[in-house]
């Protein structure tokens, strides 16, 4: 079952690293905002987001795991590490 877009107004508005997930768990895409809120909402809106990957991704995406951080320097730092550690897909 896809992503419901509607669970979004739940997300935090600080920043941080957000990581979306198939059924299964497996990390497909791993992400950093200044506002996680508003970074993942954009995915969901069509035309919002020109990278090709994006509708293939959005089809899959079952689950949206989020970190909050204190700043966007140690979001950076977080979504390196969680690339290498999960390698994700997308």
């Amino acid at each position: 079952m896809p992503y419901d877009p509607l669970k979004i107004k739940l997300f935090p508005t600080q920043p941080g690293v957000y990581l979306m997930k198939d059924p299964t768990g497996i990390v497909l895409y791993v992400g950093k905002a200044k506002n996680l809120r508003q970074r993942v909402k954009q995915y969901f809106v069509p035309g919002r987001d020109g990278r090709l990957m994006i509708p293939f991704l959005v089809e899959k995406v079952d689950f949206i795991e989020t970190i909050v951080v204190s700043s966007e320097k140690e979001a950076l730092l977080l979504e390196n590490n969680l690339i290498k550690q999960h390698k994700p897909r997308y």
